[in-house]
């Protein structure tokens, strides 16, 4: 069985060390890097084999947020998931609007994380049902997510195939691989699925696929 190599940032040792604790434990779960900040980690996971990266988003010198953007460009494998003690949709929202496949808050159940580190690696994001929650209150509370979505869009099974990959936060290139069309025929698919939706952006996309439970 190929364990899930985890790496963990967080400038608060005694929650890193009892995260550790907590995972060694896992058979399928491997820890290959901790650090206190953004900026540690940078430096240290070029040349290391990560699947996950356990991000606090409050850190001293390079913050979670900073430090998710840059491994979406330089890492674009490496699934993150964001701890924070926060739990306004603001900051969820711009977690996933700089590469956070996941996010979980701090006082959340040991299960929570080992699940949230199963599923990211299984379905390419992951949200329990807190943050699911607040998401969903959101768009449905705020009028601003109210007049993005159109209302009942008919996607056609291949416009849905194509909006579930995007939800893993496949590349263009990597989605044609996967479903043998062309990078120019995949960007056809993403513009027709805004203009659908009525999202503006890819966080809309992954919003409306949450609020519509196809991921």
């Amino acid at each position: 069985m190929k364990k899930i190599k985890v790496a963990i940032a967080d400038d608060h040792v005694l929650f890193r060390k009892g995260l550790i604790s907590l995972l060694v434990g896992e058979a399928n779960i491997e820890i290959v890097l901790e650090a206190n900040t953004g900026k540690e980690l940078m430096q240290r996971i070029t040349g290391i084999d990560v699947d996950v990266v356990l991000m606090d988003v409050e850190m001293p010198d390079m913050d979670g947020i900073e430090a998710t953007r840059w491994l979406r460009e330089t890492k674009p494998d490496v699934r993150v998931v964001m701890l924070s003690a926060h739990n306004q949709m603001t900051m969820i929202l711009h977690a996933i609007d700089n590469g956070a496949r996941g996010y979980l808050l701090k006082d959340t159940g040991a299960d929570d994380v080992v699940d949230a580190i199963n599923t990211v690696m299984q379905n390419g994001f992951c949200f329990n049902s807190d943050i699911s929650h607040l998401l969903l209150k959101g768009i449905v509370e705020k009028e601003k997510f109210q007049s993005t979505f159109n209302a009942s869009p008919q996607l056609t099974e291949r416009e849905t195939e194509v909006l579930q990959l995007i939800c893993q936060e496949m590349t263009t290139t990597e989605i044609g691989d996967k479903l043998c069309l062309s990078p120019r025929t995949v960007e056809t698919y993403r513009k027709n699925l805004l203009e659908k939706i009525g999202a503006r952006n890819t966080v809309g996309i992954v919003l409306y696929a949450l609020k519509n439970k196809l991921v």
